[in-house]
């Protein structure tokens, strides 16, 4: 079974680099644009990752992540945000961050980390 990622970003070009990578590296990838599109799809679905982006319409990657550990819904989730420095020790609260990354991001370096946190590493 491929294992599957959700990539939430508004924007399309992040969206589009990263559905293409994982999918260049055998990894099945659906995505949202908004907090609440992925809400919706985690409902629907289940996912081995996410790739949130901390800044969204509608709802935001903090209000996302409070929201699964309401239900208790555990993914991994990467946090991707211009915004690192202040974000760490903010989202060090949430048990589903495993990651913090920075953009604009390195892709080799993002491989690496989705890679690792899904147990394919190379």
């Amino acid at each position: 079974m491929k294992k599957e990622i959700l990539i939430v970003d508004d924007q399309p070009g992040i969206r589009l680099l990263l559905q293409e990578v994982f999918e260049n590296s055998g990894y099945h990838v659906v995505t949202a644009k908004t907090g609440k599109e992925a809400l919706d799809k985690i409902h629907s679905g289940t996912f081995d990752l996410m790739m949130l982006d901390y800044k969204l319409p509608i709802v935001d990657g903090v209000k996302v992540l409070q929201q699964l550990e309401l239900e208790e819904i555990n993914i991994p989730a990467i946090v991707m945000s211009g915004l690192v420095e202040e974000l760490v020790k903010e989202l060090a609260n949430y048990p589903n961050v495993k990651e913090v990354v920075g953009k604009p991001f390195n892709i080799n370096s993002i491989c690496t980390i989705v890679n690792k946190l899904l147990g394919c590493e190379s």
